[in-house]
């Protein structure tokens, strides 16, 4: 298998050693970023010149404690500094002014500026996403205190170069697909997020796993994980793709998630694939009222509108959390020790599905990936692009039989999970008949309807509205 897939992907496969290597986890990169280092000085025999790795490193991505060092080199020292980090841009109304910000370090657009010269050469890279990854080169615009009024000094933007300079082939990868099975499959999965398929008990547990996926690839699909600690939640939802977005539990306001009015910003909704809301069981929602309203109509339609700002966007919400072993049970209230906010059913039935997180096995030695997979970066720009692929949705609407007197909420739910399935386990699927009806059975319609099951019931358990309305049948359609 290892062999037909360097032979599919070729230069997108790279050799990852998480097992043995301590070198790259002590840099504490996330995986997209250090695959994309390995695929810049690995050889094809997957080995690379540890000095040389290093020297990158400390060039090119600095650690955020060395930030008064680089201000220092760019102001005082007048020199041009090049750096590899995400940055973010912000187009001032008012002014026109082109300012940009570097969030990992801390520097805000009030502090910068992009000159004309310099947006002409790089917008297009940068006006695709409320974040872009890549190498920027600062320089520092001086104070010019003869002007009316004085003009303050900036940090302004020289250059940038896109983090991904090469095209991704979607269609390859479907194609691709095809020429492995679906057991074959799994494991290719597994790989690229980095774990080792062989050290799960079973095809189950794998695909327990790669449930954590199904946001990766579906617009505006909510879920819950509820699950015991250590088996690597934080880790998938934080470092594999740049498209999304770990909130590390604290504080989780609505000015954070949805729109900060004193700053006039979106929050972290607008500009990510998913939002991801780790150790639910410990965040403060501020405002719990507000939270809830504005986080309902945003889960039901994608949208939301608070002080004049109408926002909309395509992440999906997904929350994380550990709850005690005695209280991993479906027929019993899960939700029992999480916040207030999901003791509202209304809010509950908005969450499509539900992740047993107690199925996916504790993180452990034999689970680390050493071996040839999919670069992660690579892996996570196909996610980003599946995310916007709306092809797949008619595939289910054709295929999926929906029981009469069916919940609207349940379709749609059911739907959305079975169309994320498919694109994760049968990208190549183009039509109806590409798919066995066992295939799209086993693998995508029973598996969504249990997700949504679950949530079912515990809306049963909440609300006595809800007690005894199971999810009905749903089948596939004869063609």
């Amino acid at each position: 298998m290892i062999e037909k897939l360097r032979e599919c992907f070729d230069e997108m496969v790279v050799y990852k050693d998480l097992k043995k290597s301590n070198f790259f986890s002590s840099l504490g990169l996330p995986s997209f970023l250090r695959d994309w280092l390995l695929k810049k000085f690995q050889d094809e025999n997957g080995e690379f010149d540890i000095e040389e790795v290093s020297d990158f490193v400390h060039t090119y991505l600095p650690k955020k404690e060395e930030w008064v060092s680089i201000k220092n080199r760019i102001i005082v020292e007048n020199e041009y500094v090049k750096m590899l980090t995400k940055v973010g841009v912000d187009i001032d109304i008012k002014t026109k002014e082109i300012r940009f910000s570097l969030p990992d370090f801390g520097l805000t657009s009030k502090e910068t500026i992009i000159e004309e010269k310099a947006w002409e050469k790089c917008k297009q890279d940068l006006v695709n996403g409320r974040e872009s990854w890549g190498i920027v080169e600062l320089g520092y615009r001086p104070p010019d205190n003869d002007a009316i009024p004085k003009v303050p000094g900036k940090i302004k933007l020289v250059g940038f170069t896109d983090f991904c300079p090469y095209d991704i082939d979607l269609e390859y990868y479907k194609d691709a697909r095809s020429e492995f099975t679906i057991e074959e499959w799994l494991d290719v999965l597994l790989g690229a997020i980095d774990y080792n398929a062989s050290g799960y008990e079973d095809e189950y547990q794998k695909r327990a796993m790669l449930t954590r996926l199904l946001p990766f690839v579906e617009k505006r699909l909510n879920l819950i994980e509820l699950a015991p600690k250590g088996t690597g939640k934080s880790y998938l939802f934080g470092h594999v793709s740049r498209y999304g977005i770990l909130v590390d539990g604290g504080k989780v306001t609505r000015a954070k998630m949805f729109f900060d009015a004193v700053r006039r910003v979106p929050g972290f909704i607008v500009g990510n694939d998913f939002v991801t809301i780790d150790e639910v069981k410990l965040v403060n929602f501020g405002d719990v009222n507000e939270m809830r309203s504005i986080m309902q109509g945003y889960m039901e339609y994608g949208s939301f509108n608070f002080g004049g700002y109408e926002g909309k966007s395509d992440a999906g919400i997904v929350f994380l959390g550990n709850i005690d072993q005695d209280n991993m049970d479906e027929y019993a209230d899960m939700f029992s020790e999480l916040p207030s906010l999901f003791r509202e059913s209304a809010l509950v039935d908005r969450i499509h599905g539900f992740i047993k997180g107690w199925e996916i096995p504790r993180m452990n030695d034999d689970l680390k990936i050493c071996g040839w997979a999919l670069n992660s970066e690579y892996f996570s720009s196909i996610l980003h692009l599946l995310h916007e692929d709306a092809s797949y949705r008619s595939i289910v609407d054709e295929l999926v039989e929906v029981p009469e007197r069916a919940d609207t909420r349940d379709t749609e739910a059911i739907k959305r999970i079975t169309t994320a399935y498919l694109k994760l386990l049968f990208p190549n699927v183009r039509k109806p008949t590409d798919i066995t009806s066992r295939e799209f059975m086993k693998y995508c319609l029973r598996p969504a309807c249990k997700m949504r099951n679950i949530i079912k019931m515990q809306l049963g358990i909440l609300d006595k509205e809800f007690k005894g309305k199971d999810v009905p049948e749903f089948t596939i359609k004869e063609l």
